[in-house]
């Protein structure tokens, strides 16, 4: 997944479809959270919602900065989801890419905190291109 492969990493057109549809239908938190981060509205960074990159569709991402922003609900408590994600991730940070999780609970009561949070993540972001 190095940037030869540019933002989306060979993602299946199928997903473009269904990230279609998410956009249209985003969660409460995630409307939030987009509220946010678009139009470059924090730290003049460029963010995208629901985003297909290789088998997925991530919620945010920062393409200049390779940082993901997932926003979870309740189902990633799951045990069985927690392990998928944590799968996902570590697909993600094998090619220097960054997730950041929060919950929607988070988002909703302390967005400031998590607009701080990933800041700080995206502005001390060093990574190499492997």
């Amino acid at each position: 997944m190095s940037d030869e492969f540019g933002m989306h990493y060979h993602a299946e057109p199928h997903l473009f479809e269904f990230a279609r549809y998410l956009r249209e239908n985003m969660t409460k938190a995630e409307k939030v959270l987009w509220e946010h981060l678009r139009g470059k509205k924090l730290a003049g960074l460029k963010f995208r919602r629901q985003h297909p990159m290789g088998a997925y569709i991530v919620d945010f991402y920062c393409h200049s900065k390779k940082l993901i922003i997932e926003v979870d609900g309740k189902y990633h408590e799951d045990d069985i989801q927690q392990q998928k994600d944590s799968f996902r991730d570590s697909e993600m940070e094998r090619f220097d890419i960054q997730v950041l999780r929060f919950t929607n609970e988070e988002v909703l009561t302390q967005t400031e905190s998590v607009l701080e949070q990933i800041k700080t993540a995206a502005l001390t972001r060093t990574f190499t291109d492997k």
